[in-house]
């Protein structure tokens, strides 16, 4: 179901200022490179302190945890939505978080925003699974996606992953390793493990509560 656009969002996300950077592209093209959107990180955030990435932030309960722990490390967190990526922003704001950007579009044009090598972990909770086959390609775990962050990713880093469906985790598994990522701390019910640290996002919260048992995956590049 397509979410109806919230009222007076053009001024709600108008208030956010510089903490939203748009991704648009008019050539709707993300085969099509260039450099001239590249961000200097170190303007953007006033330091040189690493940098992660979440793509598909949602109303931003995990990132703005996230930052609240950790001041030390910059966070920039991706969503499509701008009825969705409004609310994140003015809860970083609100939050007084000044290690958070937003960046507003799809998934498949970061490497013309994000610098190569710049970022030192991804962070994917709850992404859209399309179950269809005819849509595998749109999800975020996808080869297509994943020779993305392949670019973006530091030496070593990691991409943690987070899930309520199976089947996605799955095929995630799958792409990761055909695609020769290592795959480490495997969950298939994260909840019922004993990993420390977890922050919950509102969809986890929502399906642990249903019932659902939650995967996650930790894969790297050696």
């Amino acid at each position: 179901m397509r979410m109806r656009r919230k009222k007076h969002l053009e001024e709600r996300l108008a208030e956010c200022g510089d903490m939203i950077i748009y991704m648009d592209r008019e050539d709707r093209n993300y085969q099509v490179k260039d450099t001239e959107n590249i961000l200097d990180l170190t303007s953007l955030f006033g330091n040189d302190a690493p940098v992660e990435l979440e793509i598909g932030c949602g109303k931003g309960q995990f990132i703005c945890e996230l930052a609240q722990r950790c001041p030390e490390v910059n966070f920039l967190a991706v969503e499509k939505a701008s009825n969705v990526i409004v609310d994140a922003a003015k809860k970083a704001i609100s939050l007084g978080l000044k290690n958070v950007r937003f960046l507003r579009g799809g998934a498949e044009y970061l490497e013309s925003y994000i610098p190569a090598e710049s970022i030192g972990r991804i962070y994917l909770n709850f992404s859209c699974p399309f179950p269809k086959k005819s849509y595998a390609s749109h999800r975020l775990t996808h080869r297509r996606f994943l020779e993305i962050y392949d670019v973006l990713l530091k030496p070593h880093a990691e991409i943690h992953q987070k899930t309520d469906n199976r089947n996605f985790f799955e095929f995630s598994l799958e792409e990761f390793s055909d695609c020769g990522w290592t795959l480490k701390n495997i969950s298939l019910d994260l909840h019922a493990s004993d990993f420390e640290g977890n922050i919950v996002t509102e969809y986890e919260q929502r399906f642990s509560e249903q019932g659902f048992p939650i995967y996650r995956l930790e894969a790297y590049r050696k």
